[in-house]
Formats: structure tokens, sequence, C-alpha cells
């Protein structure tokens, strides 16, 4: 097959959190089983447009001011194509969707135009994909585009689509005239269509105007079509519980594996773990914190919100000074969480390390040299950090949500199966009892040790993923 993918991240190109991940691996996977994939992205500020072919320029049907876009095509081999739409005005700024912690309030021309230059791309070529596989509200227009101006384009028409989404919370609202200053037809501006609240909503483009829905893990699948998950869309998404499927992310092991990972002290694997001990002193340098005594470490690498539940472990400060192990984090966010870690610092120099913002070769060296990793998420979709972890030989410790509940599997030291920890609540109290199932293992050597080598043996591969989409295309295609 023939899929054309839009989306407004993809790693290494552009990148903010997990959805760059998976359009950075998913291409790549199904190009291994056979099908050709073009990836639709915008050429942000950031991204080097040299080495890649211009295509020419692309007027955009529709737009009033009457604009138009390039297209830089980079081949990536194995069948995978990038086209990079280049918009200067919408498109070279200093961030993708916005700066200081604020939106762009153009973000809904930009994110029109990327759908709008991914299907005149095609349209021009004369070249009719078999799917477009739309990721997240950035590109929730394209079904809406394929179903209202292209409905009776003689390459375009009835092209099937299928629509992931990543993160419900993230919806893509504007205001209600924002349809029409688009230049869709006003009929759209309907609860039966894209208004939401009195506004209206990419996000929900994407839901309604598909022909198949899919997330990144079973387990958020059934969460989103309840009240307390579905962020506004439970109704609509138990409407189309039919055409709503979950598939797991999948992990790139060819950059998360301490096996040939170059950013780590010393590699090790699952038959030879003698390396990971090395791993945790040069971490626990790096960050200033002392090897002795022999304490347990944990590891957190995350955006310091309350959506992955940080706040509840700045809350549980006291109790986690009462335990004998020591944390180190990573990450940015929230500024009473970022100063709840300054301050856990601050009171216990010798156990807590704290470092604001993101280091890509630092994460790896978090998963390698910690014992154990903390994601203590109040929804998590899917989450790859956890993914990342078994493969280190770090048990996770997850609340049960979402992709953190289909991946890890509670340790039984009865039995030795398992591969990480889980609590149920959102609280320090649920926290706390899962910490100390972790430092009663970690006790026990011999069991430690069968946990971390179940963790590593779990094959969460792209593969097998790129598989479950193969078989939505096809979905997709026979509703189309």
């Amino acid at each position: 097959m023939h899929v054309v993918m839009v989306a407004s991240e993809m790693a290494p190109f552009a990148k903010t959190g997990g959805l760059a991940d998976v359009v950075g691996a998913l291409p790549k996977a199904l190009g291994r089983l056979g099908h050709r994939v073009s990836v639709v992205l915008p050429l942000y500020r950031g991204i080097d447009p040299r080495g890649g072919e211009r295509l020419g320029e692309l007027p955009l049907a529709g737009d009033p001011l009457g604009r138009s876009a390039g297209i830089v095509a980079r081949d990536l081999g194995d069948g995978v194509r990038v086209l990079l739409v280049e918009q200067p005005y919408l498109f070279d700024r200093a961030g993708l969707y916005g700066e200081a912690n604020r939106d762009y309030p153009d973000n809904h021309w930009r994110f029109a135009l990327l759908a709008a230059a991914a299907l005149e791309y095609q349209r021009s070529r004369g070249e009719r994909p078999d799917v477009f596989h739309c990721h997240d509200w950035q590109a929730g227009l394209v079904p809406v585009l394929l179903k209202t101006r292209y409905a009776e384009d003689p390459v375009l028409a009835r092209c099937a689509t299928l629509f992931t989404i990543h993160n419900l919370a993230y919806q893509g609202r504007f205001p209600l005239e924002t349809i029409a200053a688009l230049g869709l037809p006003w009929h759209l501006a309907t609860t039966e269509a894209l208004e939401f609240h009195g506004d209206m909503s990419f996000m929900k483009g994407g839901l309604l105007f598909s022909e198949v829905l899919s997330t990144v893990s079973p387990q958020y699948a059934t969460e989103i079509q309840g009240a307390e998950m579905g962020a506004g869309f439970d109704g609509v998404l138990r409407a189309r519980s039919a055409d709503l499927f979950g598939i797991l992310n999948g992990v790139d092991y060819e950059a998360w594996d301490p096996s040939h990972d170059p950013h780590i002290a010393r590699r090790y694997s699952r038959e030879d773990l003698s390396g990971k001990r090395e791993c945790k002193r040069a971490l626990l340098r790096e960050y200033g914190l002392a090897e002795e005594p022999e304490l347990p470490l944990l590891g957190v690498t995350s955006r310091l919100v309350a959506a992955k539940g940080l706040d509840i472990v700045t809350a549980s400060w006291w109790d986690l000074f009462q335990r004998p192990l020591r944390m180190v984090v990573l990450g940015s966010g929230e500024p009473a969480i970022e100063d709840g870690f300054r301050a856990l610092a601050a009171r216990a120099p010798d156990r807590f390390g704290v470092r604001l913002g993101y280091d890509e070769p630092l994460a790896h060296r978090i998963e390698a040299g910690a014992d154990a990793f903390l994601v203590p998420s109040r929804y998590e979709p899917c989450g790859l950090t956890q993914l990342y972890s078994l493969r280190y030989g770090t048990p996770p410790i997850v609340r049960t949500t979402g992709g953190l509940a289909d991946t890890v599997e509670p340790f039984d030291p009865a039995t030795g199966r398992g591969t990480g920890f889980r609590f149920d609540m959102p609280d320090g109290t649920g926290l706390i009892w899962a910490i100390d199932q972790m430092l009663a293992a970690y006790g026990d050597p011999a069991a430690w040790q069968r946990l971390m080598r179940n963790g590593m043996a779990r094959d969460f591969s792209w593969d097998r993923s790129a598989e479950g989409y193969v078989a939505l295309y096809e979905l997709a295609r026979s509703k189309a």
C-alpha cells in the first residue's frame, strides 16, 4: 500500500513528545513490511532543508489569502519519504505550537494549511494513496476536506482515512467563526460536525469524518469512552466504538537498547547485567550524589505537569525522606511542580538530584543508571518511558491507567512473574505503597535480578504494532 501520514511532529526532525517518536518509527516498520509511506510534516525553523529535493510550489485551494506552499522531499530509504511543507510565514518560528507557554494565535491557519498541502500534493501528482493516516488534532481537517472540498475530486474522492488519537486532551479548539475563515461550508458549524461547546474543534473533525479511529493502547481506547477520560468526546467515541481500536505504541530498539546505546557509561544486556552497576555509579556522579551508602535509585524523565502525576511525588516529600532511596529527575513543566522538585533537592541534596529542561542523552543515562523508574501518571494514552525502562532492566513503578496498565505486569515475588509495580489511586498513599513494594523486592537480590530480566525479555518492537496498523488501513479502505 501507499500510506500518506500527516503529522505535526516526526523524530528526528521535530519533537515535543511521544507523537514524534511514533511518526518517526512507524513508517520505518511499515517500510520493512513492504509498504510505501509518505510523511507530510511542516518545515519548521529547526529543520535543515538542505539535501532535500524541491518539488515546486502548490497553490492551496480554498485559502482566502491565496497562499501557496513549497514541498521539499527527503528520502529516508526503505520506502519512506518525508514531504516538508515550506511556508515560512507560518512555520519559520521558534516553537512548534507556541512560545512562552502560549499557543500561537494562528495555529488554525498553520495546521489547516498542513492538511490542505497534504491533499493538494497528491492531487497535483494525480496519485491516489491507499489511505491517509492522520495523527492528532493538527491533522484533523484532512478527513473533513476529503468529504467536503474534495468529495467530487477525480483523484481524492472517497479516499480512506485512519485518525489516530495520541492525546485526547489536546483538541484544536478555535472560535466557531474559524470554520468560515478557513473557507469551509457553514453546515459544518453544528454539533453533528465541527461545533464543540461553542467552538470548532479540529479533533472532532478527525473523530467524526474518518472511516476508522485508533488510539495508542487498548486500555486508553476503553477509558476515553467514559466521562472521566473522554475530555468531552466520550459520547462521540461511544457512538463510534465499533470503529475505535487500540494499538500499543512500539519502541525503536535501534535507539533504545542498552546493548548498543552510545550514550551510557557501559553497555549491558539481559545475559550480562554487569554494566548496569557502572551506569548507576556514573549517573550518581553526574548528579553530584554520593555513591555510598548503596541505596536504590529512582529515575524520572517527564514533563513536570499534573497530568503526569508529578505533583503527587512532590507532595509526598515527607514519606520519600523516610525511605532508603535516592531520586534523579529530568524534565520541565508547571512552575509549582518544578519548585517542588527544587525543594526536594534543597532539603536532601545528597539524595535528590534535579535537572530542569530536556537532554536526550541524559534521558538514556537515567534509563540505564536508575534501579527503578517512576511513571505516576493520572492518565497516559500509551507512554514510552516505561517501555524503555523494561528494556534497560529498570523496573517501572506506574499508575494503573492507559498504556501503563497494558504494558507493566505487577511483580509477584511468590511466582517470580511480572515486570514492575502498579498502584491504582492517584495519590500519595498509592504511590508510597508501590515504592515500598519496590523496596521489598530490591532487598532480595535474586528476585530483583529475575524482575529485571523479565522486563528485558518483553518485546514491544514496532514490527508487531505495524501489522496492526496495516489491518486498520485495510478496514478503512473497505469502509471508504
